[in-house]
């Protein structure tokens, strides 16, 4: 199970920076006022093999008019309480205020795991400065600079391996040996109408109203010969409009369930088509190496002289490209149009994942495909692939021993991960390919 992980302290000490770094992105505006976070940010970070989500918090700010900064602080504390990793930052040049006091007391009552980072450690002078901070009672403390990156290395090698230590938990052990799917996609979708349809019950409210279903809710399904768990999660809206406090509860149980899953039914409405949100939740299923399956649900509203299944299914695979070998299916979870058919793809596609290639068979298909078409000439480097193995991770992954591996392009990246997909069935998969010096 991958791990949340969430960045919290009083504004402006450089949560956003950090977060930038560990997830090697620019997602997060950064900016020398406070309050430039108000919206949390998500984002993946991969170190020494391990993954986890890390979540971006607004500064926490007591006792404050400003409505932006009480809302800030309700988010805050919704995400010491959902994640299972806490980085508490504070800045060495600023010292301890009574900010950092509150925060510290919020973090100890919850028992989670947690880190003290005192940030802005760039000189001798500042590391005398910061052993002020022991003061605060944390028994791991961290000196570092979210700017140049000292010192986070060392943080990374304490989170992994906790996450490591940590990576069962007793729901985990009672679901490991049955497929997980979790049912995803917007709010107002028809989630939990595909839900109580499959199961044949009420088992979740269902209301016009976007935002119902508030936890993920997990239901193991025994029918037709099928044995798996149903994961129902709530609608993932975009940032923006997550106005009121349970309802960024139910996004990061979202995530959560995604994580959890092996793979993800992903249901779009057909009558407003694939929207930008979509994407977002297709792109954290992809990054998360999970199978999916999409269905646009609501068939039966469409009137099909006006589009046709061929038409909409061009129209999504260009959006979700270059991953397009996606299973799409068109159903009706009011009307049970094609139910049977999602679950019988959604198992294809888990199966898809759990393939495991033989190396010499591996290598025998694709000596000929390379040969017949090497890579570029780049620098006036020639590029030898000599071996291909699959790797054994949960996922499928397949690393490519070369001469140069930094001269292989994504063009000829892509132009493997095809034949791949070509000569084995990894549909609904997404495929990692690593390339590494022979």
């Amino acid at each position: 199970m991958k791990k949340i992980v969430a960045i919290v302290g009083r504004p402006n000490v450089g949560k956003s920076t950090l977060f930038n770094r560990l997830t090697k992105s620019r997602q997060a505006i950064v900016d020398e006022y406070s309050g430039v976070t108000r919206d949390r940010q998500y984002g993946t970070c991969e170190w020494e093999g391990v993954e986890f989500t890390v979540i971006d918090t607004g500064g926490y700010v007591e006792n404050s008019d400003d409505i932006f900064e009480k809302e800030i602080k309700k988010q805050v504390l919704l995400a010491i309480n959902e994640s299972n990793i806490i980085l508490f930052m504070v800045d060495v040049i600023t010292g301890i205020t009574d900010l950092d006091l509150s925060v510290s007391r919020i973090i100890k009552k919850s028992n989670k795991k947690s880190y003290l980072l005192v940030n802005k450690v760039e000189n001798t002078e500042r590391m005398l400065d910061a052993t002020e901070f022991y003061k605060l009672g944390f028994e791991e403390v961290f000196f570092i600079s979210s700017i140049n990156g000292s010192g986070t290395g060392e943080l990374l090698d304490n989170i992994v391996e906790n996450i490591r230590a940590n990576s069962e938990d007793i729901e985990e052990i009672e679901k490991e040996e049955l497929p997980k799917f979790a049912i995803i996609g917007r709010p107002n979708v028809g989630k939990s109408m595909l839900l109580n349809t499959l199961i044949g019950e009420e088992r979740n409210i269902v209301t016009p109203i976007s935002g119902t279903t508030r936890d993920s809710i997990h239901t193991r399904y025994t029918k037709y010969g099928f044995d798996f768990w149903l994961i129902d999660t709530a609608g993932i809206r975009k940032k923006s409009k997550i106005s009121e406090n349970l309802e960024f509860y139910s996004v990061m149980r979202s995530i959560k369930a995604i994580e959890q899953s092996d793979v993800c039914i992903l249901l779009i409405d057909a009558t407003t088509g694939i929207e930008s949100q979509d994407m977002n939740i297709f792109y954290l299923v992809e990054k998360n190496h999970k199978g999916i399956v999409i269905v646009v649900n609501k068939w039966d509203l469409i009137n099909k002289n006006e589009i046709n299944t061929e038409e909409y299914t061009k129209v999504i695979k260009q959006r979700i490209a270059p991953f397009n070998d996606v299973p799409i299916i068109f159903a009706s979870a009011l009307t049970k149009q094609r139910i049977m058919k999602i679950l019988q793809t959604t198992m294809e596609v888990y199966k898809n994942r759990l393939q495991k290639i033989p190396t010499s068979k591996l290598n025998e298909t694709m000596r000929e495909i390379i040969d017949n078409y090497p890579p570029p000439i780049v620098k006036n480097k020639e590029v030898k692939i000599k071996y291909v193995t699959q790797l054994p991770s949960h996922a499928p992954a397949f690393a490519f021993f070369c001469n140069f591996p930094q001269y292989i392009k994504d063009p000829y990246k892509r132009y493997l991960e095809n034949k791949i997909r070509e000569k084995y069935n990894f549909t609904g998969v997404p495929l990692r390919l690593f390339f590494r010096k022979k």
